[in-house]
């Protein structure tokens, strides 16, 4: 036999609203985890540019500047996601992509310095806190 179970009245009406602005917080929750994830891929890059090099380091900063997260879009499976990556173009003709991918897995006569495998995968826990943190803040507003 089930038994019954009242809800406070408050704690019905704050999830309601909830789901109300549901898209509103996981907006706020991807852009806080993005921000963390993006230190941690910016700072994995600085760190990698030039070191290890038989010459001098040409680097001029425009990969580490052109370094962003995208806004938050709806995928074609209808969830909400953003992306850290690289805007284009640069002034020299050349992609952020195709050099960040070098840098990344190497290619003939220079090793790989990967350095977005690692950012991802040191930046998970504290991303994921970062996005309870802020659901949580969402939820207490309501």
């Amino acid at each position: 036999m089930a038994k019954a179970v009242w809800m406070p009245e408050e704690f019905l009406l704050r999830l309601s609203r909830l789901g109300e602005k549901t898209d509103e917080i996981i907006t706020k929750m991807l852009e806080a985890g993005g921000e963390v994830a993006l230190e941690k891929v910016k700072d994995n890059l600085e760190a990698v540019i030039g070191r290890g090099t038989l010459r001098t380091s040409r680097s001029t900063g425009e990969l580490v500047d052109a370094l962003g997260i995208s806004p938050v879009k709806l995928s074609r499976d209808g969830t909400l996601n953003i992306k850290v990556g690289f805007s284009e173009p640069r002034r020299d003709g050349l992609s952020n992509a195709m050099l960040a991918n070098i840098i990344e897995h190497g290619k003939h006569g220079q090793p790989a310095k990967p350095f977005l495998a690692p950012a991802r995968s040191a930046s998970r826990k504290a991303v994921i806190k970062t996005m309870t943190e802020a659901f949580d803040l969402e939820v207490e507003r309501l």
